[in-house]
C-alpha cells in the first residue's frame, strides 16, 4: 500500500531523489527549508520524494516532486500527486507545479491545466544547461490544478 509520509527534520534526507527534478543542489537550498517535504513510501521503501510551499493562503506550489527512476512510467507519479492534492484539498483551492515543455503533458493527464510561463526561467537561474528527454530547459511552465 503507497502511504505519505512528511519529512519534519532532514529534509533533504533523500536529496538524490530531490536532484532528479532539480539537479542543482544549490537551488534546491534556496526553497527546501521553507517546505513541507514529503516521501511516498510502499513496502517501507521510499519511491518518490515531493517538496510544497505555500504561495498565499489560497494557493500552495509544488517546488519538486521525483519518482525513483527505477519505477518511471509505472504510475506511481500520477498516484504521488493525486495522494499530495489530497492532502492539502482542506487547506488550499488550488496546487501549482512548474516544468518545462517535456513535463507538461504529464501533468495535463493528471488534471493541471495551464496557468503561466517564465521565460528563460531555466537559462536565468541554472549554470549549466538543463535537458529534459533531450530537449533543452528553457521557460519554466507553471500548471494549476483546483483543490476545491
Amino acid at each position: 500500500m503507497l502511504q505519505l509520509k512528511k519529512l519534519t527534520d532532514n529534509k533533504k534526507k533523500y536529496i538524490e531523489l530531490l536532484l532528479l527534478a532539480d539537479p542543482e543542489e544549490k537551488a534546491i537550498d534556496k526553497y527546501i527549508n521553507d517546505c513541507e517535504v514529503f516521501c511516498l513510501i510502499e513496502n517501507e521503501k521510499i519511491l518518490g520524494q515531493c517538496a510544497v510551499i505555500e504561495i498565499d493562503k489560497h494557493r500552495c506550489e509544488i517546488k519538486n516532486i521525483a519518482i525513483c527512476e527505477t519505477i518511471h512510467k509505472k504510475g506511481y507519479g500520477r498516484k504521488f500527486l493525486n495522494l499530495i492534492c489530497d492532502y492539502y484539498k482542506d487547506k488550499y483551492f488550488s496546487i501549482l507545479v512548474g516544468t518545462a515543455d517535456p513535463g507538461i503533458e504529464f501533468y495535463e493527464k493528471c488534471n493541471f491545466k495551464i496557468s503561466h510561463r517564465i521565460k528563460n526561467f531555466f537559462i536565468d537561474n541554472y549554470d549549466e544547461e538543463i535537458f529534459d528527454n533531450g530537449i533543452q530547459c528553457i521557460d519554466m511552465i507553471y500548471l494549476e490544478r483546483k483543490l476545491k
